[in-house]
């Protein structure tokens, strides 16, 4: 029989190990602060599911010692004897995205140049989580330096759907969903430049979440105020374990300056009443974004729910040339990548272990003039009051979070999308620049399934620093329609 308390119950059929791997994660936290699971259960449970999924899937790499682990375990456990608690995240496992540094562990950002890197210190949102009380277990799978909504590399391989592992899982942060979706992971960190929180949490039914920009700090790192295309953020199987994971991540860090100071404004409830809530939906930007047959039609089924939430939906449109916004955003990061890593494009020997991917943004970006990158940032401003301007008249704004169904995971990438050539690698991930862009807060939310059984997200996009307002809208959603308890991928077994 199970020790859980009558709340925590689930099955009383299921072996402990699935019922520790089926709790949402502020449920595990509460029972490890209760004392009604050790942290060595809990830990021998996840080390267990991990056995069973991972060699299907290739999600969570440089994995630690179980011995190791476990030992942790039992430190934590002491711990809690002695009354002592650290946090939420008190025992529980976590896999570290592979782009951010983790004190002790293999860092490798996917990349043969880095595959023996062992950082000593931790990026700040990994710090965090880590004073929270989380056991570092290793480190969820990631596409060469994060480029690409495709997780493979080639010093770990291919990553597969947590629904079907012969498919592309997303990316970058793909390693981290398909972790989550599978119970190898109770909650799991990730980061976003090009939709990395989004279209991974969209293959893969759960929840990611892009915060606004600086909510969490990001780096260390040598360049404090050009970088401000990326951030690191939360994904969880439900929104409430989002919310607390970005709540641990989130606050001013003062080698961080461009982060925001203090995070009173997510300390509120996520219940909240969305009657009269104005909603515009962005579809396909009138057609301007080529989209997988059925992806768009999915997504606007999911109008429904909102509408059955008290919210009123209508389409809008935002007066400005995508194809603007598209020239806007390779100039941007191509004079990113190019930063980054110049260096190694500029060394023969380290050049040629770079991806075609990569050396095609760096020189792409070496040909870029200072006048170039100001353009764009006139661009970009435009953009962003442009957005302004229609968060005049709605309070959110919804779009698709993908523009394809997850593909062939032995595709490099898609080459063409509703009957149209994709000319670059990432073109077919079009859709999520816009939010990047704007630095405001977007959430991929499930929405459901095609024909084949396989998942899409929408995205949720919110005023600027209107983070826990996202939040709020995909709780009422979640409540409504309960995705990811409801279709669990068919890896599990009958486990929910």
């Amino acid at each position: 029989m199970t020790r859980f308390d009558a709340p925590l119950y689930t099955q009383a059929t299921r072996s402990l190990r699935e019922e520790i791997v089926t709790l949402q994660a502020l449920r595990l936290s509460e029972a490890i602060r209760k004392r009604q699971l050790s942290c060595r259960e809990v830990m021998q449970a996840y080390l267990d599911q991990i056995d069973r999924m991972n060699p299907e899937v290739n999600a969570i790499v440089s994995l630690q010692p179980a011995d190791q682990l476990l030992a942790e375990a039992d430190e934590r456990d002491r711990q809690l004897a002695q009354g002592q608690w650290l946090g939420w995240m008190h025992g529980m496992p976590q896999a570290v995205k592979d782009l951010a540094a983790t004190a002790g562990i293999h860092t490798t950002m996917g990349s043969p140049l880095f595959a023996k890197q062992v950082p000593q210190h931790d990026a700040y949102a990994v710090a965090r989580v880590r004073a929270a009380g989380a056991l570092f277990i290793g480190k969820t799978n990631v596409p060469e330096f994060g480029l690409g909504s495709h997780t493979y590399n080639g010093v770990f391989g291919t990553t597969g759907n947590a629904y079907d592992p012969s498919l592309c899982a997303g990316g970058s942060s793909g390693g981290a969903a398909v972790a989550l979706a599978l119970r190898m992971l109770p909650v799991a960190d990730g980061s976003d430049m090009m939709g990395s929180l989004r279209n991974p949490a969209a293959f893969n039914n759960i929840y990611g979440l892009r915060p606004s920009l600086g909510r969490v700090p990001f780096g260390p790192t040598p360049e404090l105020f050009a970088q401000q295309l990326a951030t690191e953020g939360p994904m969880g199987r439900s929104v409430a374990d989002v919310a607390a994971l970005l709540r641990t991540q989130t606050g001013h860090e003062p080698g961080a300056p461009l982060s925001i100071r203090g995070s009173d404004d997510l300390a509120g409830p996520l219940q909240h009443d969305f009657k009269g809530t104005r909603i515009g939906w962005l579809g396909d930007f009138k057609g301007y974004l080529p989209m997988e047959h059925g992806v768009l039609s999915l997504c606007e089924s999911a109008l429904a729910d909102f509408r059955d939430l008290g919210c009123e939906v209508e389409p809008c449109h935002p007066d400005f040339d995508p194809e603007r916004l598209w020239r806007c955003w390779l100039v941007h990061r191509h004079w990113l990548v190019a930063g980054s890593l110049g260096q190694a494009y500029a060394n023969p020997v380290t050049r040629a272990q770079l991806k075609p991917e990569a050396i095609w943004e760096v020189e792409c970006g070496l040909r870029l003039s200072a006048n170039d990158v100001y353009k764009a940032s006139l661009d970009r401003s435009d953009w962003y009051r442009t957005l302004m301007k229609l968060f005049e008249r709605y309070d959110y704004l919804l779009l698709p979070s993908a523009q394809v169904f997850p593909f062939d995971a032995s595709l490099d990438w898609p080459r063409a999308v509703g009957g149209r050539e994709m000319d670059t690698y990432h073109r077919w991930m079009e859709i999520v620049i816009g939010a990047t862009l704007a630095g405001l807060p977007a959430i991929s939310i499930p929405v459901g399934f095609n024909n084949a059984g396989l998942p899409m997200g929408l995205q949720v996009i919110g005023r600027a620093q209107a983070d826990l307002a996202v939040l709020q809208l995909a709780y009422a959603h979640e409540q409504l329609t309960q995705w990811v308890r409801n279709c669990p991928p068919p890896l599990l077994g009958d486990a929910r």
